[in-house]
């Protein structure tokens, strides 16, 4: 499947949260789920990135992982190993991918974590969906309040008449009442 296109500026590695996040957990393809839940528990982590000897990333477990396939599944953490429950080849984004292509990726093929490499392959962090919203956030505030801005704008001559009107009422509906 291709790769996003690489735009400098928008750039994953460009994001402030990505120089800020914390180191990726990883483990080994036969560290059992039990440690593994361990670990992602004491550093509050989400998920463990399953990485080979040389350090390329083999899979991915996350807490849906490890509550359907293992829970679910009706194995024992202890000696289940993480390549027993983990997605194999999950899709993989280079630093240098566009943030918006990945944002579309996700959205369209449901996923929630993405693990980001170097140009070695190398896990250098996770993004999440909260990471993607954080970034496009405030586009979708500019782009709400642009459009009310452009609506009212477009509008303005038939406010403009509508108030006089409103106006032109209530002075008359006074006008009258202390005439009366």
């Amino acid at each position: 499947m291709p790769q996003p296109a690489q735009r400098p500026g928008n750039r994953l590695m460009d994001r402030p949260e990505y120089k800020s996040k914390q180191q990726p957990l990883t483990g080994p393809p036969n560290m059992t789920v039990f440690e593994a839940v361990s670990k992602m528990s004491e550093k509050n982590y989400g998920c463990v990135i399953v990485t080979d000897e040389d350090q390329q990333v083999t899979g991915v477990v996350t807490e849906r992982d490890v509550m359907n396939k293992l829970v679910g599944g009706g194995l024992d953490p202890k000696t289940t190993k993480l390549s027993d429950i983990m997605t194999s080849n999950p899709r993989l984004a280079n630093e240098t991918d566009d943030m918006v292509d990945w944002l579309r990726i996700m959205s369209n093929e449901r996923f929630r974590r993405l693990p980001v490499v170097d140009e070695n392959g190398h896990i250098k962090a996770v993004f999440t969906q909260g990471d993607f919203v954080s970034y496009t956030w405030p586009d979708l505030i500019y782009q709400m309040r642009s459009i009310a801005t452009a609506t009212v704008m477009k509008s303005w001559p038939l406010y403009l008449i509508g108030g006089g009107v409103a106006l032109y009422s209530i002075v008359m509906v006074i006008v009258l009442g202390t005439l009366n």
